[in-house]
C-alpha cells in the first residue's frame, strides 16, 4: 500500500479565496507521480489554535505532510510557532539561517528589517531546509506517525525547495512504487460521448478510469497499479483509443508525452517542414495567439467581413478562393480558412449555436469539416481556434502514418 500524504496550506488569503492555491495542485501531482496516495488538501487561516489542532491531527493519521505558507516575517506568519506549540518544541535561534537571510538583503544592497529575524527561529530539533530564492527557510521534522516538511507559500520558492531538497528526502525515507497513469487526450468530443464510445471496453478492477474536461481538451485517464503487466496495459489503452478514433490527438504515459494540441501540431509541422497561413473569423486571432512564436505560421488574417455568412452560400467555393489568394500573398504552402454561418446575434448569444466551417488547402488537395458550437462568445472563439487546429492535426497525423 502506498504511503499517505496530505497537503496543508496556511493563510487567510487562501481560505478566503483571495489567492488560488496552485501550490496544493502542483504538490499533489508531484506526490502522486512519486508513488504517494494523496488523501487530503486542507487550508487554514492565520489562527494559531486552528493550526495547532490540525498539525496534531495530521501527525496521527498521515505518513507525510507538506505544509505551505506562514514562514514570512510578519505577525500573521505563525507556522514555526504553531509547530512548536503542537509538539512541545521551544523555538530556537538558528545563526546559519539568520546569516543567510542577512546575505539575501546584502546582495540587493538593502538593509534587513528587524522583523526578518523571526524567520531564523525554528522549533527545537528540526532540520533546516535552505532557501536560496527568498528569505524564508523551510524546515522538516518527524512528529508522531508523520514526517512534515514546511515550505514558503510563494510558488517559485516552494517549488525550488521541493525539487532541490524535499523530493530526494522523500525518495530516501519512503518505499515508493508509483502507479502508472496513461492519459488519452481528445478534442471535439465531450465526457458523456467518450463514456458512450468506450462503454463496451471492459476496464479491469485494478484499473481506475477517470475523466477531466478542460477548455482545450478532454482527458480520459487510466491509472494502472505499478505492477500491472505491460502487455495488458498497452492492449487496454489501444482498445480505448480505437473506440475514440480520430478524436485522440495524443497519449501521455507508457514512456511518451504527447503534450497539448498545439505542441502536437507543432511537432508534426516541423517534422514535415510545412508552412501555414490562416484566415480567421470566429476565433478572431486566437488561433494565431495559441501558435505564438512558432516558425511555420507565416501569416494570420482576421476577416470580420466574412462573418455572418448565410447557410445557403457555398462555403467551399469561398474558402478555396480565399486560400488561393492567401497562398499567393503569404508564400505559405498550406492555407487554413475558417468561416461560419449564423447571425451575429447567434454568435453573441450563449443560447444559440453557429456552424463553424474549416477548409485546409495543401499541395495534394482541399480538406474540410463543419461543426456546430454553442455557448458564450469566448467559448465559441476558443472552440473555433481548436477545431481549426484539429483539422490541421488530423491531416498531419494521417499523412505521417
Amino acid at each position: 500500500m502506498n504511503p499517505t500524504l496530505e497537503i496543508f496550506s496556511q493563510g487567510e488569503e487562501v481560505v478566503t479565496g483571495q489567492t488560488v492555491d496552485t501550490n496544493a495542485a502542483w504538490l499533489s501531482t508531484q506526490a502522486v507521480n512519486m508513488g504517494f496516495t494523496v488523501t487530503r488538501h486542507t487550508a487554514v487561516g492565520d489562527k494559531l489554535d486552528d493550526l495547532v489542532a490540525l498539525l496534531r491531527e495530521i501527525s496521527a493519521r498521515a505518513d507525510c505532510c507538506i505544509c505551505t505558507g506562514g514562514l514570512g516575517p510578519t505577525s500573521d506568519d505563525l507556522t514555526a510557532e504553531a509547530v512548536g506549540k503542537a509538539f512541545n518544541l521551544p523555538l530556537e535561534f538558528d545563526a546559519v539561517a539568520f546569516e543567510q537571510i542577512q546575505h539575501f538583503f546584502t546582495l540587493r544592497n538593502r538593509e534587513m528589517p528587524e522583523s526578518n529575524r523571526k524567520q531564523a527561529l525554528f522549533p527545537q530539533g528540526v532540520e533546516r531546509i535552505d532557501n536560496t530564492w527568498g528569505t524564508a527557510p523551510g524546515f522538516s521534522l518527524q512528529a508522531g506517525r508523520c514526517w512534515f516538511a514546511f515550505v514558503p507559500g510563494v510558488p517559485s520558492e516552494m517549488r525550488h525547495l521541493f525539487e532541490e531538497s524535499i523530493q530526494a528526502t522523500l525518495a530516501r525515507r519512503f518505499s515508493l512504487r508509483p502507479d502508472i497513469l496513461v492519459t488519452l487526450k481528445t478534442v471535439g468530443i465531450g465526457e458523456s460521448a467518450i463514456q458512450e464510445c468506450i462503454r463496451t471496453v471492459e476496464i479491469p478492477a485494478p484499473v481506475q478510469l477517470g475523466f477531466r474536461a478542460g477548455p482545450d481538451e478532454v482527458q480520459t485517464k487510466l491509472l494502472f497499479p505499478h505492477d500491472y503487466p505491460e502487455a495488458d496495459m498497452i492492449a487496454l489503452v489501444e482498445s480505448v483509443s480505437e473506440k475514440l478514433g480520430d478524436t485522440v490527438f495524443a497519449v501521455d504515459g507508457l514512456g511518451q508525452a504527447g503534450g497539448d494540441l498545439v505542441s502536437v501540431v507543432d511537432s508534426l509541422m516541423r517534422a514535415g517542414q510545412h508552412s501555414l497561413a490562416v484566415v480567421e473569423t470566429t476565433s478572431q486571432g486566437l488561433l494565431a495567439a495559441k501558435c505564438i512564436g512558432l516558425p511555420w505560421l507565416r501569416e494570420s488574417r482576421y476577416r470580420q467581413t466574412l462573418a455572418n455568412l448565410e447557410p445557403g452560400e457555398d462555403l467551399a467555393v469561398i474558402a478555396q478562393s480565399l486560400a488561393a489568394e492567401m497562398r499567393g500573398s503569404s508564400g505559405a504552402a498550406w492555407i487554413l480558412v475558417q468561416l461560419y454561418t449564423g447571425s451575429l446575434q447567434a454568435f453573441h448569444d450563449k443560447n444559440q449555436a453557429i456552424v463553424l466551417y474549416n477548409g485546409l488547402l495543401t499541395e495534394d488537395g482541399f480538406y474540410q469539416n463543419t461543426r456546430s458550437v454553442a455557448g458564450p462568445i469566448n467559448v465559441k472563439q476558443n472552440q473555433a481556434a481548436l477545431l481549426a487546429l484539429d483539422l490541421l492535426r488530423r491531416h498531419l497525423q494521417h499523412k505521417e502514418l
